[in-house]
C-alpha cells in the first residue's frame, strides 16, 4: 500500500477508535466492558500513529499518539501514557518543534509523578509490581526523564532558539542524573549537560556560573583516568571567563588551577594564558594577537573560544573592536 493508501486507512482507524471512545461513554457500556473499548481505541490510535508516519504526516501521528497516551492514562498506565507522550513528541520533532516540547514535557511529568515520596506500604506494593512489568524501577525513572530534558533543550537550541530555555532543561537533566547512583557513563552525560550550561552562560555574560561550572567539572575529572585530559581545557575556560571580568582575578585562578591540578602547568593552554596576561598587562595587542596565532595554528579555536579571546582583546585599551587576525 502506498503513502496516500496508508493515510486512508489511518483516517478510517481514527474515527473508528473516536466511536469506541464515545460507545464507552454509555451507562451500560460502562458497566459491562468500557474498558475493553477505551483499551481497543488505544491500539487503534497507536496504529493509526505508525500509519501516519509512513506516509510522512507528522503532525497527524504526533496527534494519534497523544490520543492513545491520554486514554493510557485514563486506563490508570501511565508507563503506557508516559511512552506515547514521547512517541508523539518524536513525530511532531519533524513539524512542529513547541507541540513536540508538551508532549515531551507531560511524558517527564508523568515519570516524576511515579517516583514521588509515597507511604511505606505503597511503596513496597510499588516495588513488587515494578519487578514484575516492564516498567523502569523508580530511579531510572529520573534517568528517562533526564534524557527527555536533553532533547527538549536541544530542539530550544536548534529550533526555536530560545537559549534560556535550553539552559533551564539542560540543568534539570543534570540535577537528575546526579540524583542516579554515580557511574562514568551517568558522569559524562552530566558532565555534558553541565558544559552546555557554562558555555552558553559565558556567551550570555553570565561569568560567575560559567566558571563554577567549569571548575565544578574540572575537579571532578581531573582524578579520573579516563577524563583527567580534558580537566585542562575546563580550568583554561573557566580562566578565561575570569580574564574577561577582572586580569587579578585571572592571575588568582591560575595558581590555583596549577596548584590544584599540576599537570595543567605544562599544557598549551597554561601557557597561553601566562602570555595574554602578561600581553593585557602591557596593553600591548600585537603581542596578544600573536599568542592568540600561534595557539591557534596548533589548536584550532572554535567560536566560543573565539569570542571570549575577543571579549578581553578589546579591554587592551585602543583596541576597540578588533579581531584576531
Amino acid at each position: 500500500m502506498d503513502s496516500a493508501g496508508k493515510e486512508r486507512e489511518a483516517v478510517q482507524l481514527m474515527a473508528e477508535a473516536e466511536k469506541r471512545v464515545k460507545g464507552s461513554h454509555s451507562f451500560l457500556r460502562g458497566l459491562f466492558g468500557g474498558n475493553t473499548r477505551v483499551e481497543e481505541a488505544c491500539e487503534m490510535y497507536t496504529r493509526a500513529a505508525n500509519m501516519f508516519k509512513i506516509a510522512k504526516n507528522w503532525s497527524a501521528a504526533g496527534n494519534a499518539f497523544c490520543q492513545a497516551a491520554k486514554l493510557h492514562m485514563q486506563l490508570q498506565s501511565k508507563h503506557d501514557s508516559a511512552t506515547s507522550f514521547v512517541d508523539a513528541g518524536n513525530a511532531y520533532k519533524k513539524a512542529d518543534p513547541q507541540e513536540a516540547i508538551n508532549c515531551l514535557n507531560a511524558a517527564i511529568d508523568i515519570y516524576t509523578d511515579m517516583v514521588r515520596p509515597r507511604s511505606r506500604e505503597r511503596r513496597v506494593a510499588s516495588r513488587e509490581r515494578s519487578a514484575s512489568s516492564c516498567c523502569p524501577p523508580f530511579q531510572g525513572r529520573f534517568t528517562i526523564a533526564a534524557k527527555h530534558h536533553i532533547t527538549i533543550a536541544e530542539i530550544y537550541e536548534a529550533e526555536l532558539v530560545d537559549i534560556e530555555k535550553a539552559i533551564a532543561h539542560y540543568e534539570q537533566a543534570a540535577d537528575y542524573y546526579k540524583g542516579e547512583e554515580s557511574n562514568r557513563q551517568v558522569l559524562g552525560i552530566t558532565n555534558k549537560c553541565l558544559l552546555k550550561v557554562a558555555a552558553y552562560a559565558a556567551q550570555l555574560e553570565q561569568y560567575q556560573k560559567a566558571i563554577e561550572i567549569y571548575e565544578q567539572v574540572g575537579t571532578n575529572t581531573m582524578d579520573n583516568p579516563l577524563l583527567k585530559y580534558s580537566a585542562k581545557e575546563y580550568f583554561f575556560k573557566a580562566a578565561l571567563c575570569h580574564f574577561i571580568v577582572d586580569e587579578l582575578n585571572a592571575k588568582l585562578a591560575l595558581e590555583k588551577y596549577e596548584e590544584m591540578f599540576p599537570a595543567f602547568t605544562d599544557s598549551r593552554e597554561c601557557k597561553l594564558l601566562k602570555k595574554l596576561l602578561e600581553a593585557h598587562e602591557e596593553q600591548n595587542s600585537e603581542a596578544y594577537t600573536e599568542a592568540v596565532k600561534e595557539f591557534d595554528s596548533i589548536s584550532r579555536l572554535d567560536q566560543w573560544l573565539t569570542t571570549m579571546l575577543l571579549r578581553i582583546k578589546k579591554t587592551i585599551q585602543g583596541e576597540g573592536d578588533g579581531d584576531l587576525k
